[in-house]
């Protein structure tokens, strides 16, 4: 499976995700769910059923990812007496007992990944591969079964917002698992499509406005909530994400370090994609690349990274402006906009307002229906394991 490199301007798929229906809603779960399957099945032909891992902080058990996975939907769905409730729902409102019974184990003492730390995550009395694969069958079973039977105003967006919830997390995961798989060596089936050729001239956008913030109806992320308008000065930005054959003078000149997965051997350069060594395509964007990878390249280049703002006002208003090859690093620090509130789920934001930095756009392991140009994606600024490339831009701020 290869998710298309996003073509349409405004990302129609993830518009049309989170206004889904109950039907395409449904679609769109079975879906992921059958992603996420297809990659377990890769990952078990690899390392076998207890798919185990080695501990390190880019990866997590796989065992543990997929009893998360379903942990989360029956946590947030079946088990949430105020589902209907959507963004207003209480957080502590007791959980419905009954999937928690059936599972015939304390699954919030396992898979809650706010209680549960992660170093303990390798230490910890799982269920085995075949009882977890069926208590995911039965919890995308009882997930669609609700989703079935909701009436008109557990249809509405409150309604659904649980729903769309759960299938946005395990999309965020699956992207997870071909990330894991890189770091391991493993073939998942999932590899990146050959770039157009780029071009090499930036985009020139004038002085201007833009109003940051999720726009419309349907669900949205609470980081994407309220909104701020942004003044911004003249600028211009590259087209595409930096390539290879622009990024790699910057490593022969000692100005950044050589990046993950690259050797130069027999006057060659070569990347491992899944565990094979392969010719670079120099035209391809260059990627598993840190924020500090990022910055110190458009030091030696006399450029600078986009702010989140300037990002989205080109990924809108200019036309040749590509994206949804690599995540890209800005400038701008993951902060709620102002009016920000959390949403039920108060993990998924707030405790990483931490100065960590804002990525933008897609990577071609990102779900379709994920993929939107006000999607605000954040990672710790040495990370260099993910999907991760930059654009440069120049003047403006």
């Amino acid at each position: 499976m290869e998710p298309s490199i996003v073509s349409e301007p405004y990302g129609e798929a993830a518009q049309r995700a989170r206004c889904a229906g109950r039907t395409e809603l449904a679609a769109l779960l079975r879906a992921t769910r059958a992603r996420t399957l297809r990659l377990l099945d890769a990952c078990e032909a690899a390392l076998g059923p207890t798919l185990r891992v080695p501990q390190a902080d880019g990866l997590n058990p796989l065992l543990w990812e997929l009893g998360h996975i379903g942990w989360f939907a029956d946590r947030w769905v079946a088990r949430n007496p105020q589902r209907a409730r959507g963004t207003m729902a209480d957080p502590l409102a007791p959980l419905s007992p009954a999937r928690q019974a059936a599972r015939g184990v304390d699954a919030d003492a396992l898979y809650d990944s706010s209680a549960v730390p992660h170093e303990a995550r390798w230490h910890l009395p799982l269920p085995d591969l075949a009882t977890t694969r069926a208590d995911l069958h039965a919890q995308l079973h009882d997930t669609l079964a609700l989703l079935a039977r909701a009436d008109a105003t557990e249809a509405s967006d409150a309604g659904l917002y649980f729903f769309r919830l759960a299938l946005f997390h395990e999309d965020m995961h699956a992207e997870a698992w071909v990330y894991m798989a890189q770091a391991l060596g493993i073939d998942v089936g999932e590899t990146a499509p050959s770039p157009a050729a780029p071009g090499e001239r930036p985009l020139h956008l004038p002085a201007g406005e833009w109003a940051q913030g999720w726009p419309g109806p349907g669900f949205a992320f609470d980081n994407e909530l309220c909104g701020q308008t942004v003044k911004l000065g003249a600028f211009d930005i590259d087209a595409h994400a930096v390539h290879w054959a622009r990024y790699l003078p910057a490593v022969r000149a000692g100005a950044v370090p050589l990046p993950r997965h690259l050797r130069h051997e027999d006057g060659q350069w070569q990347q491992r994609v899944h565990g094979q060594w392969r010719a670079l395509d120099p035209l391809a964007p260059a990627c598993h690349l840190s924020f500090h990878d990022a910055q110190a390249w458009c030091a030696w280049a006399g450029r600078r990274l986009p702010t989140e703002a300037e990002w989205e006002y080109a990924a809108h208003h200019a036309r040749g402006f590509a994206w949804g090859h690599v995540w890209e690093w800005t400038a701008s620090t993951f902060a709620p906009l102002p009016g920000f509130s959390p949403h039920p789920y108060r993990d998924y934001s707030q405790p990483w307002f931490d100065g960590r930095p804002v990525l933008k756009g897609a990577s071609h392991a990102t779900a379709p229906h994920m993929r939107h140009p006000r999607y605000r994606n954040y990672f710790t600024a040495e990370r260099s394991d993910i999907f991760a490339g930059f654009r440069s831009a120049g003047p403006g701020i």
